[in-house]
């Protein structure tokens, strides 16, 4: 490597030695603390919703109160109570060995960061619906939409933000639906558009929409991009990681789905006589 490549490879580092930058804001001892220009214990404090808020850490923008209840409806619709549910298993495990409250909310959210399941299949969510009705602009059917997605997947009819293991139809979605009705919100042309394509999977598949879908659509709509939601909906399960955990560490410690060995089946070597 020669010298000025070295040079040029280390100038960043060196204009960020001794110095931290931050678009965000920060703590002006003396004079405030700011967060993307706002005076935080002025304008936020007291003035907005946490919601408000934790989307402006998330997006660099302030919504209006309106959005923001949107949001805490649909964290609400993801972090229910049920130890089965990946993430909350966790939780539910932490309780049982005793951990922190801290630990267990953190290790269950984080188990939900996942592309099957969790937040981050809002991102094929959220790219799917809005690459979807660029297509449908451009004058493509949803019929042929929804044949070029299951080509990507064998014939099979599994796209992102439709269909749902174990049950059929989700009552999140439905729910959220009622919401967003209520808070005064008209159905955008993403959601329009989700909502034929779960006429023709209904129809076809006996698959709808589920809440990834409806979540993907609807902040579609209000012009967000697929990491922004992302982003703004990185803690959806973790209330509900905190109640299982509180369930588990109220109970016996170790009594949170206990295994006997022989509920292990064991397909290793066979037991060996070790006095040979």
């Amino acid at each position: 490597m020669s010298l000025n490549q070295t040079k040029q490879d280390t100038a960043l580092w060196d204009k960020h030695r001794a110095k931290i930058y931050s678009k965000r804001g920060g703590w002006r001892i003396g004079k405030g603390v700011y967060n993307c220009g706002y005076d935080m214990m002025n304008d936020l404090v007291g003035e907005k919703s946490y919601m408000q808020v934790m989307f402006l850490n998330a997006t660099g923008r302030l919504p209006d109160r309106k959005l923001a209840d949107w949001l805490e409806a649909v964290h609400i619709c993801l972090s229910w109570p049920d130890p089965r549910i990946w993430c909350n298993h966790i939780g539910a495990l932490s309780g049982t060995v005793r951990t922190s409250v801290v630990s267990a909310t953190v290790a269950g959210t984080l188990a939900a960061d996942s592309k099957m399941y969790g937040q981050k299949t809002l991102i094929a969510g959220v790219s799917f619906i809005q690459k979807a009705l660029v297509a449908y602009n451009d004058g493509v059917s949803v019929e042929d939409i929804i044949r070029g997605e299951c080509a990507k997947q064998g014939g099979k009819p599994i796209i992102m933000g439709f269909a749902r293991p174990i049950a059929k139809g989700d009552e999140r979605a439905e729910a959220m639906a009622r919401v967003s009705k209520s808070l005064g919100f008209p159905i955008g042309s993403h959601m329009a558009l989700a909502y034929q394509i779960e006429d023709l999977l209904l129809r076809e598949y006996d698959e709808g929409l589920n809440i990834g879908g409806f979540i993907s659509a609807f902040l579609s709509d209000q012009d967000m991009a697929p990491e922004e939601v992302y982003q703004a909906c990185a803690l959806l399960v973790n209330s509900g990681v905190t109640a299982c955990y509180l369930d588990a560490v109220e109970r016996p410690a170790g009594a949170f789905s206990p295994l006997r060995c022989d509920d292990i089946e064991y397909r290793g070597k066979p037991v060996r006589d070790l006095s040979e």
